[in-house]
């Protein structure tokens, strides 16, 4: 390829260069930013106003790993999703701006959300 990136990759990033425009994370209300890569899904909690990220979690972490198959399906979101909200409520964080990170909100993304929400976290 010599150089050259993946135009749908291309696409993405400014789709989550316009998103960020709006969705920012405050000490109150952190942002969840989710990454999708094709075996895995990562996701973070970070406190844009001091540049930290406060926690994140990955479908290769080891409380996940044991319990799936491979982690880029959607139960794998799922999974993590209820991970993320139960780590959530553990750090003392109940809302979140949700950062599909320039992704599409359906499949994995979708299911992630939905997990989450079902766990606790307001968004």
């Amino acid at each position: 390829m010599s150089g050259k990136r993946n135009n749908t990759e291309v696409r993405r990033q400014a789709r989550h260069e316009r998103v960020r425009k709006t969705v920012v994370g405050t000490q109150e209300r952190p942002r969840l930013c989710v990454h999708r890569s094709l075996n895995n899904l990562i996701a973070q909690v970070v406190d844009d106003s001091s540049q930290k990220v406060l926690f994140g979690i990955s479908t290769q972490s080891k409380e996940l790993r044991t319990k799936l198959k491979t982690g880029g399906n959607v139960a794998a979101a799922s999974a993590l999703g209820e991970v993320m909200a139960a780590k959530a409520k553990k750090e003392g964080v109940t809302k979140v701006s949700f950062d599909r990170g320039g992704y599409l909100y359906h499949g994995r993304v979708k299911a992630f959300a939905e997990a989450a929400r079902k766990g606790g976290l307001e968004f």
